[in-house]
């Protein structure tokens, strides 16, 4: 039985010191050329089809090994929406290929057994949030719904402590009214379904709903100073060890380089690097990623 459990526990570490290793080397991000500091489009001519653009959040298994990303048509019709992947198997990137359509901002749950999905058949009454499992055989599920409310939902986000963050109106009017949308906490028992602002100085008197939050809950890169037209900058915030939350700073001129939408924040499971999408129209949408983890340390250091 001893002899077992060892062989049971060495192959596990071999297994998890294989996935580490991934991340560094030639196949990793889908085999394209990591970026510097300057924000680059992300593997155009593997993502692009011919009547389709990827863009909003995107989504990397722990291992590196998988790849989610929508694809549309436009910005705001979920009629031609899909979610596609690629996997990586006997070294090698296989796919694309359509891992269910009419949904969008595919996010993992912690232990990578589940998708968290938005969108699915439209609904005036609620809102929901769909949930696809894995499967023996390694596939997924047909989504089924996770949660549903009849207050806004957008952006649902897991953490290791259990609770998930989300953009909500959380009961203020109309869930349509996206102005009275704030980034919040998001708890989920039997009973009810609570959810709270994260409040000033993180939220503001307009839509705050576009953000990533890291598993830890030590920062949270949220899309800021919206206009109008909804153009967008993307800044961070990190929280302090009393729970409150930092004033949100910029993240540079490189990555808010010009007026745009800006939003679909993602860190890729080892730090590295950031992805999100940016455009001033369907037109020239794209997933864009550039180097994260050096702008973090140096970001945190000047706010705390």
């Amino acid at each position: 039985m001893r002899v077992l459990l060892f062989a049971i526990i060495l192959a596990s570490i071999t297994i998890a010191h294989g996935q580490g290793k991934f991340w560094n080397s030639p196949q990793a991000y889908l085999g394209q050329q990591p970026p510097g500091d300057t924000p680059q489009i992300f593997a155009l001519k593997l993502l692009t089809q011919k009547d389709t653009f990827s863009f909003d959040r995107v989504a990397f298994s722990d291992d590196g090994m998988e790849f989610y990303y929508p694809t549309n048509t436009t910005w705001f019709d979920g009629k031609n929406s899909k979610i596609r992947y690629f996997k990586f198997e006997q070294d090698s990137w296989k796919g694309p290929f359509i891992l269910n359509e009419h949904y969008y901002a595919p996010t993992f749950s912690i232990d990578g057994r589940s998708l968290y999905l938005e969108g699915g058949q439209p609904d005036s009454l609620h809102a929901h949030i769909w949930r696809s499992d894995r499967t023996t055989n390694g596939g997924w599920t047909e989504p089924a719904l996770f949660l549903q409310t009849d207050f806004g939902l957008y952006d649902l986000m897991p953490t290791n402590s259990g609770t998930f963050y989300i953009g909500s109106n959380g009961r203020q009017g109309s869930r349509r009214n996206y102005s009275t949308y704030d980034f919040c906490t998001l708890n989920i028992s039997t009973n009810d379904t609570i959810v709270k602002s994260l409040g000033s100085p993180v939220n503001t008197p307009g839509f705050d709903g576009d953000f990533f939050v890291a598993r830890d809950e030590s920062y949270m890169i949220v899309s800021a100073k919206e206009k109008k037209d909804f153009e967008c900058e993307l800044w961070i915030t990190f929280r302090r060890p009393d729970r409150t939350w930092t004033a949100p700073v910029s993240l540079g001129p490189l990555i808010n380089n010009r007026d745009a939408h800006r939003w679909g924040e993602y860190v890729t499971p080892d730090g590295k690097y950031l992805f999100y999408s940016t455009g001033t129209s369907p037109a020239d949408c794209h997933v864009y990623w550039v180097r994260f983890d050096l702008l973090l340390a140096k970001l945190k250091k000047a706010s705390l």
